[in-house]
């Protein structure tokens, strides 16, 4: 009879679903409201707890600032020498400030510095009436690109992270805006967000010294951006990245009670990343991928090109193979050098996991009437 009690209490055993050690484990930021870590470059999320929770941001608001900075650089509306004037109401910022005066001058590369580095609410302000011609315009400018980078759950006021109720955000979109910054920004982003301090009005009797508001970047090992954040409502907020042997990271975490908890739970994040997954890069940007056959074109084929890397994350741990398919869109002739032509879709058990573009390696001319008139007569001789 014991015997018979003992092998059905071992059936019910089994039979309870157990509570995943593993899965405890994973909740590497406890004392955050909302955290996440994703790759950089592919968007890949490897840990989240209710990342997308709408949550007051306060300064890291300032991602979406820069964004629409360096968009304007890129597409020439706006020059990192040219040189703004300080109105009233940019002045007129309370919380972080660079204590800049009504009809100051300084040029777009210095409030950079103070946006970046400092967490300058009026230089932000200052930034955001040259680009948009006023505050409102661009507060709206930040809202319009949120929808375009499909954002859900975000919500401006303002470009500095002041509080307002109206004004949120969660840790999933500041993780792509992160993430977008960092693809527009490149090498230049990092050149001051890596900056522990640096100057504004260097040349001038009111050299002003800027310390950094990340203190990850004289303590985590890559660690060269990005952006934090505090308010009574927000709590400490950091959306934070790093770089070890290739392989870029974005941490998010929001609502921690302290600055210390929170530097130290966001490392937790990182180390994670960086101790469980490897970038494999699968072909570098500039290498022919394969040749592809043309019609109705002076060439016979058309060579195909990656116009960035294409790479993916892996987990070290995993046996799952990841392979490649061609998918070409557009190989009628004629082609120009760089033009888009396909795309290398990468799979993971029968699932598409990325996409990169591929294109024309050079021009690619049509045949003319007369060519193609030979072409056919030879075919029948």
């Amino acid at each position: 009879m014991i015997k018979k009690l003992f092998i059905c209490l071992c059936v019910m055993f089994l039979c309870i679903p157990l509570k995943s050690v593993h899965a405890e484990e994973l909740k590497l930021a406890p004392n955050a409201s909302s955290s996440i870590l994703i790759e950089a470059s592919t968007k890949q999320v490897l840990n989240a707890t209710q990342e997308t929770e709408k949550l007051f941001p306060a300064s890291t608001t300032k991602i979406m600032t820069m964004i629409l900075l360096f968009e304007a650089i890129n597409k020439g509306t706006l020059k990192w020498d040219d040189v703004l004037t300080c109105s009233a109401y940019a002045a007129s910022m309370g919380g972080s400030q660079v204590y800049l005066e009504e009809g100051e001058r300084m040029s777009v590369s210095d409030l950079f510095k103070a946006i970046s580095i400092a967490s300058g609410n009026d230089a932000c302000v200052m930034v955001g009436e040259r680009i948009a011609g006023s505050n409102e315009g661009f507060v709206k400018m930040m809202n319009e690109k949120a929808k375009e980078l499909k954002l859900k759950n975000t919500h401006f006021m303002n470009p500095t992270g002041l509080h307002d109720d109206n004004h949120y955000t969660c840790a999933f979109d500041l993780a792509m805006m992160a993430s977008y910054l960092i693809e527009i920004g490149g090498e230049r982003l990092f050149q001051t967000t890596s900056l522990y301090d640096s100057y504004i009005r260097e040349n001038t009797e009111k050299k002003f010294w800027l310390v950094n508001t990340n203190k990850l970047l004289k303590s985590y090992e890559g660690a060269d951006g990005l952006k934090t954040g505090y308010t009574k409502e927000a709590g400490y907020c950091i959306v934070s990245t790093a770089k070890r042997n290739g392989l870029r990271l974005i941490a998010v975490v929001m609502k921690e009670s302290d600055p210390k908890v929170r530097n130290q739970e966001v490392s937790q994040l990182l180390d994670y990343g960086f101790s469980l997954y490897e970038n494999i890069i699968l072909f570098k940007k500039g290498d022919i991928v394969e040749k592809v056959k043309i019609e109705n074109a002076r060439e016979k084929y058309v060579e195909a090109v990656c116009k960035e890397d294409v790479v993916y994350v892996k987990d070290k741990s995993s046996k799952d193979k990841v392979t490649y398919e061609m998918n070409y869109t557009n190989i009628v002739p004629p082609l120009k050098k760089g033009e888009t032509i396909g795309h290398v879709l990468l799979m993971r058990n029968d699932t598409n996991i990325a996409s990169f573009d591929i294109v024309a390696h050079k021009d690619i001319a049509a045949l003319t009437l007369p060519e193609k008139m030979y072409q056919y007569l030879q075919l029948f001789i």
